[in-house]
């Protein structure tokens, strides 16, 4: 069989199983106990170097023994051998002397593999040889001197050179595919591949390509830093069969990223780790069947295409592990989003939804004094900060430029970058390499691993040099800009920036395969302001052509450097900020994704003083001639304000050891740490004072919240008070107990002495990942620390790996997990999958919103055979905790949950199947519309911003009995604040709330933005279909919306949203509004500062109140909409008691709630509002909204609209096809 007829084989293979590569060959060799003879064979007798420990030289002078462990491997199972040329490198041969011997090592490595691979093989079984690239025993990313975090002992020439050879080596020897493997360092393996597609390139002749990376330890990160996901991005240019991980983790603890990487990568995924950890005498001891039996769930789980192993495993480990998949359907590839994907040492995804991206441009000689002199005298520490700063201040990207006239550009640029690569607080993001020299791009490309940007390439050389550097920057793994620059010279019109962006997109989409996605277009940003004529518009062509651009060009996206546009006004620097304000709200507003900015010197666009923002509006958006004179005219009153509070309370009566307990009753903190202190002096040892008054006082708090003579706010108050104090004690009692252990070693010096203390138990709580909300947590933290239960709260956005991860680390005794959207449910349902896939027995917690005992007695409970336990609210939290880690109450408890939660299964078991109607019945019954009613138009179509709207104007809107019910005070507002049993609390936490947003309001600490807007609309049973313009030309989205299919009696329809827009063949054009609102900018600040001044109360209510001021907005707004902005109730006189009722005509249902349950649904309306370029709005993976005080939803106006849920399987067949 020749290689392209086995090759030919090779999809279908892969679409129909899991395929198996071989296992170790030096564990093989090792057996041989060859010695030093053996090694050099005749040829090799009079080497000057020992040959001892060069497997690779074996291929040549012990061909048997080699050959005997690849038959081994192929009777045991394996489909694909990998060559004996790990090490075939002319780098790694220098050790040996033996670098000129390289390519004749691979061809024989290569063709002694398919000579036994071909004895094996038959037409129904073909059997690969795997030509095998090692990472070579040097690294291009980092430094072999400590003292010199500069230095390399290779350079990217070089490894592409040796590449090249080896793998010229590896096809002319037979091999069948190229495995770039145990990649370290991503910039040797980008190195690699850049040598495979420059062979491929010259030769015409092309095999599959594997990568396979090694995650070395337990931070999840390869020997260079990168994550699994920023790695898969680096290589995701290589037109890869396959990326995988294998080395140095055995398949426990590899599991976590071989299944990031099946999530994330649209090309098939592989595996071979080692057999465990190696011991204490470099062995491996995971057995054939224990390793088997982790692969098998791994295949089962769908998280593999091609399975082997690494250091330790056997041909008897392979035929295990053959075993095991045999009959599992391989990993199906998914279907990845066409987003931007860069990394440094984490990843970056740019999609629609993402915000504007900032790109530090501080790092750049030609547009920083203070940089370009720290370079110029050679000053890099200094440099180093700079660039460390723009990531501090937000930049997601930072840009490296060094074309000053006196620097070696090319020298600069590697010397920063291979600095930059040793700092991982600043090579985290991926680097934008700026040059308009094509060398010193070069230069910069071969020194970065992660996926970076080059900016920029261009047709001012014509087609064939535009096309050459493409086709490098592809190679090298990069993105790219691209300038509006063409052989004439730069496009200063309109008509000039599209033509040219649009050729340049053709030539590297349609010709040169470049994703889309990986292409960016630089419109050229011009400066404004000069006194021209002719370049008054240059700000508004800009907009323009961006908006263009999009709309022609899939993916593409739009960049600039935007502090061009204000170099007119250098030397003053407020008025340039302000210019860059006004110019980046409305080019984002136009589609601009990023763009070349300070990070630390951006100015909110509502932060500008209004007069001085309309004479800059009128420069930008060319609105006056004499924009410039007026501008300049008001240029100097652009100055900052600064606010101080001070709050000078006093409070002084008892002796201490009373002040602290009645102050942690009472929740007073002025002079809480006075207080601690003075109490730390009166005891011998520090934690006395916690053990002590403190902890009598919390015991207290305990007692009259478990007695309901305390409620949740006050509890929360407590905590704070307490957290002050003990962050107080915290550094006396650690000096303390080093002191004590070094006492105690002194006394006995071969005794471990354990000086800590364990209180009641150590529980875990985290929101998990994907969902942002953590209110509750939060306060059940809060709850749980004040009954002495150690806490450890990891946020929010947690992933699985993570959470387990941590609680078998801090060997937690409870793990409590959180979440609100519903998407949250399944991935708490695979976390206690997860629990129970690693034997674990810790109780499982379970609560947040959408959570409830029903569900976790039907669908989490089941994955986990500890024990699973729903927590309604805060106030049961500390009665399950003591009873779940008591030694008398555990038993009867757990066996009361699980018959609870089996009686659950059991009935709803009996309750099922649900009769349900077809979908042709439901539609026949669907909702009747009065379609003579005058469709009410719109004032405006598309989208609309709300930048900043009054706080003030929300106040009275909010509805405030959610809000104390989120403090677990039950009853409704204002009655509440009357109730005998509550009341007093209540008034108390209505009064601290009203305090905290007077200030909120007055300081305007948090920011309330929006987007709303309305699209002509139609309906087809159950879509509804929007367009652009009333004349119905373009479709702007398709929303499927679900149908109810439960049986109703006679004049109850099975409702859709559907229903509510005039359908497509009844002549009637409808309208659909949509909305975002948020008032969550700002909030992570405010509680960053609550929290670090160990204040839980302010914190969470800032949250709470957040979220109030959010639904506030959205009731708001809709008010607006219904009275003004569609304007189809414009008499309606509602009070706010009404308002909360909902006693107005139309609806505002939104996704993932009971009438459109599909939370991805968010994804749509995002999109239209353009929510994240606009509102500063974005999507987690889950779609919960970030910030996560926000509202979203769509606009129903006609009369007939009602709230309904749609219930089980009531998805349209669309729908459920979707999903």
């Amino acid at each position: 069989m020749t290689r392209a007829e086995r090759l030919a084989l090779l999809p279908g293979l892969l679409a129909r199983r899991i395929l198996v590569l071989d296992g170790a060959m030096g564990t093989m060799l090792q057996r041989h106990k060859l010695g030093e003879a053996d090694f050099r064979g005749e040829r090799f007798a009079n080497h000057p170097r020992d040959l001892k420990g060069n497997n690779d030289l074996l291929g040549i002078t012990q061909r048997d023994i080699v050959g005997a462990v690849h038959a081994a491997y192929l009777e045991a199972g394996a489909d694909i051998l990998e060559t004996n040329t790990f090490n075939s490198t002319r780098i790694a041969m220098a050790d040996y002397a033996m670098e000129d011997l390289a390519y004749e090592l691979n061809v024989a490595g290569a063709r002694l593999a398919r000579e036994v691979a071909d004895r094996f093989e038959t037409p129904e079984r073909p059997r690969y040889v795997a030509g095998v690239l090692g990472p070579t025993n040097r690294t291009a990313s980092i430094s072999p001197e400590v003292e010199n975090p500069g230095a390399r002992n290779v350079t990217f020439a070089e490894l592409v050179e040796s590449y090249t050879e080896a793998a010229r080596g590896l096809l002319d020897g037979g091999a069948d595919l190229l495995l770039v493997e145990t990649v370290f360092d991503t910039l040797n393996a980008k190195a690699a591949l850049f040598a495979i597609a420059e062979l491929f390139h010259t030769t015409g002749e092309r095999v599959p390509v594997m990568v396979s990376g090694t995650i070395t330890d337990a931070s999840g990160r390869t020997l260079s830093g990168q994550t699994a996901e920023a790695f898969w991005h680096s290589m995701m240019h290589g037109n890869l069969l396959s990326i995988g991980l294998n080395c140095a983790l055995g398949a426990d603890q590899l599991r976590a990223h071989v299944a990031d990487l099946a999530r994330i990568a649209d090309v098939h995924v592989s595996a071979h780790p080692n057999a465990g950890l190696p011991n204490a005498f470099g062995g491996y001891d995971e057995s054939p069947e224990m390793m088997a039996e982790h692969i098998r769930e791994w295949a089962t789980s769908g998280l593999v295409n091609i399975v082997g192993g690494c250091c330790g495993t056997t041909p008897e480990h392979i035929r295990a592990v053959a075993e095991a998949v045999q009959g599992i359907a391989p990993r199906r590839i998914p279907e990845v989003a066409p987003h931007l994907r860069l990394s440094g040492l984490e990843p970056v995804v740019i999609s629609p939804t993402t915000n504007f991206v900032n790109i530090g441009e501080r790092t750049n000689v030609t547009g920083s004094a203070r940089f370009a002199k720290l370079i110029l005298s050679g000053d890099y520490t200094a440099a180093l900060d700079v660039a460390r700063q723009q990531v501090e201040n937000g930049a997601q990207l930072i840009d490296v430029n060094m074309d000053e006239g006196l620097l070696d550009a090319e020298h600069a640029m590697r010397t920063f970058l291979n600095l930059v690569a040793a700092e991982p607080d600043i090579s985290r993001v991926p680097i934008v390499i700026d040059s308009s020299k094509w060398s010193v791009i070069e230069a910069g490309l071969q020194c970065v691993q992660g996926k970076g940007i080059v900016n920029s390439i261009s047709l001012k050389e014509g087609e064939a040099e535009f096309r050459k550097q493409a086709r490098l920057v592809r190679q090298y793994g990069a993105a790219m800009i691209v300038m509006a620059f063409d052989e004439q010279g730069q496009a200063d019109t309109l008509e000039r920036r599209i033509a040219i962006g649009e050729r340049a997109y053709r030539i590297l989409v349609d010709e040169l395969g470049v994703p889309p996605q990986d292409v960016i277009i630089d419109p050229n940003i011009f400066a404004i302001g000069t006194g021209i004529e002719e370049h008054a518009r240059y700000a508004v062509d800009f907009f323009e052509a961006t908006c263009e651009l999009k709309q022609r060009l899939p993916h593409v996206r739009i960049s600039g450097g935007v502090s061009n546009v204000s170099f007119s006004f250098r030397g003053n620097n407020p008025l340039r900020e302000a210019i860059h304000a006004v110019f980046l709200y409305h080019g984002i507003r136009a589609g601009l994704d990023m763009g070349i900015v300070n990070a630390g010197a951006l100015v909110p666009y509502e932060d500008i003083p209004s007069d001085l923002r309309e004479r800059v509006e009128d420069l930008v958006l060319a609105r006056r001639a004499d924009a410039t004179e007026r501008l300049m005219a008001v240029a100097d009153d652009v100055q900052g304000r600064a606010k101080a509070a001070v709050d000078d309370q006093a409070w002084r009566a008892l002796p201490v050891q009373e002040r602290l307990s009645h102050a942690l009753v009472h929740g007073l903190d002025a002079f809480i740490v006075a207080d601690t202190e003075e109490a730390r002096q009166m005891v011998n040892h520090p934690i006395e004072v916690i053990e002590g008054p403190l902890m009598t006082g919390m015991n207290t708090v305990g007692d009259l919240f478990g007695a309901g003579k305390l409620f949740l706010p006050q509890v929360v108050k407590s905590a704070r008070v307490m957290k002050k104090a003990v962050a107080h004690l915290i550094p006396y009692i650690e000096a303390s107990q080093a002191a004590a252990q070094a006492e105690a070693e002194l006394a006995d010096p071969g005794m471990v002495h354990d000086t800590t203390r364990r209180g009641a138990g150590k529980i875990l709580l985290a929101t998990v990942k994907g969902d942002v909300h953590d209110i509750g947590k939060n306060i059940v933290g809060v709850v749980l620390q004040c009954n002495g239960y150690e806490v450890i709260d990891l946020g929010v956005m947690q992933p699985c790996a993570h959470i387990l991860e941590v609680a078998q680390r801090e060997q937690v005794d409870v793990i409590g997990l959180s979440g609100l959207i519903t998407p949250s449910l399944e991935e708490m349902q695979f976390v206690a999958s997860e629990m129970q896939r690693l034997g674990l027995n810790v109780p499982l917690l379970i609560g947040g919103a959408t959570t409830s005992k029903a569900h976790t007695a039907l669908r989490i409970a089941p994955e986990y055979e500890g024990a699973v336990v729903h927590v309604l609210d805060a106030s049961r939290a500390v009665g399950v905790a003591s009873a779940l880690l008591s030694d008398e109450q555990r038993d009867a408890y757990v066996a009361q949950v699980r018959d609870e939660y089996s009686a659950l299964r059991d009935a709803r078991g009996v309750a099922r199947p649900k009769e349900l109607i077809t979908i042709e019945e439901a539609r026949t019954n669907r909702v009747s519309l009065d379609l003579s009613v005058p469709v009410p138009t719109p004032t405006f179509l598309g989208p609309r911003t709300y930048e900043r709207w009054p706080l003030a104007d929300l106040v009275d809107r909010i509805d405030w009995t959610p809000f104390f019910r989120t403090w677990e005070l039950a009853g409704f507002y204002p009655d509440i604040l009357q109730d005998p049993v509550v009341g007093e609390t209540a008034r108390t936490l209505f009064a601290d709330a009203n305090s905290l947003l007077d200030r909120i309001v007055r300081e305007e600490l948090l920011t309330a933005k929006a987007s709303v807007g309305f699209w002509p609309a139609v309906s087809r049973d159950e879509e509804i279909v929007l367009y652009t313009a009333p004349d119905r030309a373009d479709v702007a989205a398709v929303l499927h919306m679900p149908r109810q299919r439960m049986p109703k009696r006679a004049g109850n329809p099975n409702r859709s949203l559907a229903d509510y827009v005039a359908p497509h063949d009844s002549g009637v054009l409808d309208y659909v509004g949509a909305f975002a609102v948020t008032t969550g900018h700002g909030l992570p600040e405010l509680a960053a500062q609550f929290a670090a001044q160990h204040d839980d109360y302010s914190a969470i209510m800032a949250q709470a109140l957040a979220d109030r001021l959010a639904e506030a907005f959205a009731e708001r707004l809709h008010e607006v909409v219904r009275k003004e902005l569609w304007g189809y109730a414009p008499a309606e006189a509602l009070s706010n008691a009404e308002l909360i009722r909902e006693g107005y005509q139309g609806i505002r249902p939104a996704p993932g709630y009971p009438a459109c349950p599909v939370h991805a649904q968010k994804e749509q309306l995002f999109a239209l509002l353009e929510a994240p370029q606009r509102a500063g709005m974005t999507l987690t993976e889950s779609y919960a909204m970030l910030p996560a005080a926000s509202v979203s939803g769509w606009y129903f106006w006609r009369p007939e609209a009602t709230y309904f849920g749609v219930g089980e399987l009531g998805e349209s067949p669309a729908a459920a096809q979707r999903r």
